[in-house]
């Protein structure tokens, strides 16, 4: 059976942690910097962690020479950062309306991968699903992360390549799919090799996803038989 790999976006398309990770990065920026930052990282725009830790840095007057540096030494430190907030995501993080029925029917799916790809570092995106008890669901060996490139359209690849070595066969625009809640996850798709699902989910509305270039755009996760048409009509057998 021809397998098709789908690429699942974490936040605000799977689920939300509120402020949560804007407080991760306050303290991150205060244990390295030394004092506090004013300026955060703006929300929802699916950019990679290494990219927002730089934007930071650059935001709160940190002299250029410096920034590289500092910027190693924070994304070094948000995973354990985040992980001693898991009793904040845990009773405070919400799970996307239909992610659960969502996930469950791609990994249900005996002609789908599920896994990731996202702006997160993976330890950042595996503690953060599996504190929505969402980490069943996706297999993530397989994802591409901000620790594997700052650079969120090459993940795509990386994602596909691993797939690849699991499965023993190539994967590629025609069978790949991203579904994702921002014009970053668009732009991942377009540049990287994938179809694109947009979900009007985030900070992104379905008409500026649909201008975006995503092909195809729905308003949550809710209507698993119109998920489960447009992942197979978009992707070749």
């Amino acid at each position: 059976m021809r397998k098709r790999l789908v690429l699942w976006d974490i936040d605000r398309t799977l689920l939300y942690v509120g402020d949560t990770d804007r407080r991760v990065y306050r303290e991150t920026f205060r244990e390295v910097v030394g004092r506090e930052a004013t300026a955060l990282p703006a929300r929802g725009t699916g950019v990679t962690m290494p990219i927002a830790v730089r934007e930071l840095l650059t935001a709160n007057a940190v002299p250029e020479t410096e920034v590289e540096r500092l910027a190693s030494l924070i994304v070094d430190r948000l995973p354990d950062r985040l992980k001693a907030h898991w009793e904040e995501l845990v009773r405070h993080g919400k799970v996307m309306p239909g992610a659960i029925g969502a996930l469950a029917a791609v990994h249900q799916a005996p002609d789908l991968i599920p896994t990731v790809v996202t702006g997160n570092l993976r330890r950042s995106a595996e503690i953060k699903l599996s504190a929505m008890s969402l980490v069943k669901y996706v297999d993530t060996s397989l994802g591409g992360y901000a620790s594997d490139s700052a650079h969120r359209p090459d993940l795509v690849a990386i994602a596909q390549s691993r797939a690849a070595d699991q499965y023993s066969m190539k994967f590629s625009a025609e069978n790949t799919i991203i579904i994702g809640d921002s014009r970053q996850d668009v732009v991942t798709g377009l540049e990287g090799g994938a179809k694109v699902i947009g979900v009007a989910s985030g900070t992104t509305s379905a008409e500026q996803l649909a201008e975006a270039g995503a092909h195809a755009v729905i308003p949550d996760l809710q209507n698993l038989e119109g998920l489960m048409f447009r992942i197979r009509g978009l992707t070749s057998e």
